[in-house]
């Protein structure tokens, strides 16, 4: 028997359970609150995050971490160049029993889905799982299949091997809401890492949820009562704007970076406990939502320039307006 979901929580107490998920991840993911803060914020805004860094750097632990904390069910996929998309996406196979062909579903079909190395998959598997991404279902002999609610990805590059790599084309970077990096911990967090480790006498960290899935999809409805004054929604198309007309950058940001932009603002604001946005929940979020959809020129792509260095500096152009 199905239940109606939960409704949307107040915004003090939505800030609450956010700030609980938070600590808690922060537990086993050392020294990684203001990364970790921006990857809830992607997930809230019922978005899917790219993490594109170096091995080892705890990507898979902090996705993870996230499902454990927030209740979520997660599934793992280590994506090679052979795998198939209805490796992922599930298949129709035959029932020995009944003699019919039965769907069995795949990886997919999960809350969060962690997609490791998804630019080690080939052309298809990546556009099987990006359109699963996008309409949040899966075609099997041609019936759709839902996924269950929330689904979420958290995928991951390696950026220093491109041997059998299929980078993933502009277009289809555009699907993820936020792109970010974990970065080197500092010495200071890796000795704690280490001091933690011995004390604990175990590789893992026991994490105990802080919510369950219905009640972070509350926390995901919550974000309508957050309120974005005009003024700003015309600063935030002007940012966006400005990636069209920097002279770096051959192609600028779509309007869906606009709108990326737009529910990562109220998802900054709503971790702060308030129900409005500011320009600093703006500017703080219009790299990581804007920095994947631009494309360098090829002028700034042969002097190596950084894309994230190139929006920033687009945005700082950009006057801040004055809100009461």
């Amino acid at each position: 028997m199905s239940t109606s979901p939960r409704p949307a929580l107040p915004i003090d107490e939505a800030a609450e359970v956010v700030d609980r998920i938070l600590d808690e991840v922060c537990r086993a993911v050392v020294g990684k609150r203001e990364v970790i803060r921006l990857i809830l914020s992607g997930l809230i805004a019922d978005g899917h995050v790219l993490l594109d860094d170096l091995p080892g750097l705890a990507k898979t632990l902090t996705a993870r971490s996230i499902a454990t904390v927030a209740g979520l069910d997660f599934s793992r996929v280590q994506f090679t160049p052979d795998v198939l998309p209805a490796d992922i996406t599930g298949s129709l196979v035959l029932d020995v029993a009944t003699q019919r062909p039965e769907f069995r579903p795949g990886p997919v079909f999960t809350n969060l889905l962690l997609a490791d190395e998804v630019n080690r998959a080939p052309a298809k598997t990546q556009a099987a799982l990006l359109e699963a991404m996008q309409e949040r279902q899966v075609t099997a002999d041609g019936v759709a299949q839902g996924l269950p609610r929330p689904f979420l990805v958290i995928a991951t590059q390696n950026p220093i091997e491109s041997e059998g790599t299929y980078p993933l084309p502009e277009a289809q970077l555009d699907r993820f809401l936020l792109r970010t990096t974990m970065g080197y911990p500092s010495a200071e967090d890796e000795v704690t890492i280490l001091t933690d480790r011995i004390e604990r006498r175990r590789d893992e960290v026991t994490l105990e949820p802080a919510c369950d899935a219905d009640t972070f999809m509350a926390v995901q409805r919550s974000l309508e009562q957050v309120h974005v004054d005009r003024r700003l929604l015309e600063y935030c198309v002007e940012l966006v704007r400005a990636t069209r007309s920097e002279s770096q950058l051959s192609v600028g940001s779509s309007p869906r970076g606009t709108l990326a932009l737009v529910k990562l603002t109220r998802a900054s604001a709503l971790f702060a406990g308030r129900d409005h946005v500011g320009p600093d929940d703006i500017r703080s979020m219009a790299v990581p939502a804007l920095a994947h959809r631009v494309v360098l020129s090829d002028e700034a792509w042969a002097r190596g320039a950084d894309p994230e260095e190139v929006v920033r500096r687009a945005v700082d152009r950009v006057p801040v307006p004055q809100t009461t």
